[in-house]
């Protein structure tokens, strides 16, 4: 088959959440399997890999709804894929992928209608028409709104879509011109279109035109269609049920693999951890940690965002580092207050827990290889990427039941010894201090258990190959 992502994120070029991590790794596994599988983004300001790019051909009409613009198109290899960028520097030269300072760009609505109409206008363009489109959120949300109009390109009159939902809370509301900026029908103006609350909801748009549905878990594919977690959008979704399927993302081995992972000191499988304490010793060093390797090390690799719930283990952290013998390696950026209540913390405990604000790929690969457990309490979590990698590298996850949690963690249950984490269901100061509690005192006075428990986590496969299966399926039945 012949298919298009389009995205607004992929690694190793733009990179915001674990968007930009699933796109590549899994259009690598289905081109593995056979298929011409082709990547599109848009060129940003930050984007410096011009010089292993080429020119597509000559500048490229984009059929806006208030006439034409030209873009030129770029074209790289990675990783076997061919990857396009759309170069526009009115709209893509900034060198952030959706907003500055905590806040989006005020254009965002024109910036990726005027992407997603390039994405359609680009398959003429390179006379390549292909069967399926799968866009990703709703940066490319109109792509399947455009594809059921009667005026797209007559080369895309057989091409179906495919939309993925990575994270339900973000709708990209727009005003009413979008719809005459794009070059949309007057009709899409409407409840059962693209309508909702006075503005155009473009997510809206893309759960009702889409032929098919699918999100990043099975668990978080049934919890959008409450009113909790749907945003507004539930009695869409209940609506498309039948089109809906949740398939859990994987893991890319080539990058989240202990036994050649180059950001590590000493690589380690399960047959010898003697590298994952090499690992655990190096982390205490470079964080000034104290140096004891039988004390447990609690990770976090996150964004400090609302939907962590990290704010509920701020509140918790004072208590745990006094009352239980542990130490904490915290990795992230995000909530200026969150930052300044961690730093506080760490000013007063001194040795038993560092804070690094910001992001370090080398040391987030040393925190999942270097820490025993690792803590997510997040108040939804779509699928979820960190619990698999530190299962992957014999970091047990402490994480709450919600979405792609609940499906990729197995709880420890105490009378068989088996799981591959720890799993607590309320999300209050109490339940998350306790199931800290619980993972500490098996790592002390079970430690069989805990050493079971991570030998099992290690041979989880999370790799691509049986999701990428699952959307193969998908992509015939929509063809077909």
């Amino acid at each position: 088959m012949k298919i298009l992502f389009a995205t607004s994120e992929c690694d190793p070029y733009a990179k915001v959440g674990g968007l930009g991590d699933v796109i590549p790794s899994l259009a690598a596994a289905l081109e593995k399997m056979g298929h011409d599988v082709r990547i599109v983004l848009p060129k940003y300001g930050s984007i410096n890999y011009v010089s292993q790019c080429e020119t597509v051909g000559g500048p490229m009409i984009v059929n806006m709804g208030y006439g034409t613009e030209f873009v030129q198109l770029l074209q790289t290899k990675y990783r076997g894929l061919t990857i396009y960028f759309i170069e526009f520097n009115r709209y893509f030269a900034r060198h952030r992928v959706y907003g500055e300072f905590g806040h989006g760009y005020h254009d965002n609505w024109e910036r990726f209608a005027f992407f997603c109409r390039a994405v359609i206008d680009m398959c003429p363009f390179l006379n390549w028409a292909p069967d399926v489109i799968h866009a990703n959120d709703w940066p490319t949300g109109i792509i399947p709104a455009f594809l059921n109009l009667h005026i797209k390109p007559s080369i895309l009159n057989n091409t179906k879509s495919v939309f993925t939902i990575h994270n339900m809370a973000h709708h990209g509301y727009a005003p009413k011109e979008l719809l005459q900026f794009a070059g949309l029908y007057s009709h899409y103006w409407h409840p059962f279109a693209m309508e909702a609350c006075g503005s155009v909801n473009v997510m809206k748009g893309a759960l009702q035109f889409a032929n098919k549905i699918t999100t990043v878990s099975k668990t978080y594919a049934e919890e959008i269609k409450t009113a909790e977690h749907g945003y507004g959008l539930d009695d869409v979704l209940r609506y498309r049920a039948k089109d809906l399927i949740g398939i859990c993302n994987g893991v890319d081995g080539d990058v989240w693999n202990p036994k050649i992972d180059k950001f590590l000191p000493e690589n380690f499988s399960t047959k010898s951890l003697k590298g994952k304490n090499t690992c655990k010793q190096k982390l205490q060093q470079e964080l000034g940690l104290s140096n004891n390797l039988n004390i447990p090390i609690f990770g976090v690799v996150s964004r400090f965002f609302h939907q962590k719930g990290l704010d509920i283990l701020c509140n918790i952290l004072p208590n745990v580092l006094k009352n239980m013998n542990v130490q904490c390696a915290i990795l992230g950026s995000g909530d200026q207050h969150l930052e300044w209540r961690l730093k506080e913390i760490m000013s007063s405990f001194s040795g038993q827990i560092a804070v690094w604000i910001g992001f370090n790929e080398r040391l987030a690969h040393l925190i999942e290889a270097g820490s025993d457990f690792f803590i997510m309490p997040s108040r939804y979590e779509p699928c979820g990427l960190n619990q698999m990698y530190s299962m992957i590298y014999g970091t047990l996850p402490i994480v709450r039941a919600t979405g792609g949690l609940t499906d990729t963690v197995d709880n420890y249950n105490e009378s068989t010894g088996t799981g591959t984490g720890f799993v607590f269901n309320d999300l209050t100061d109490l339940a998350l201090y306790n199931v800290i509690g619980w993972a500490c005192a098996t790592y002390y006075d079970r430690r069989k258990d805990f050493e079971k428990l991570r030998q099992s986590a290690m041979k989880k496969d999370f790799s691509w190959s049986k999701s990428a299966r699952e959307y193969e399926r998908i992509y015939f039945a929509t063809v077909n």
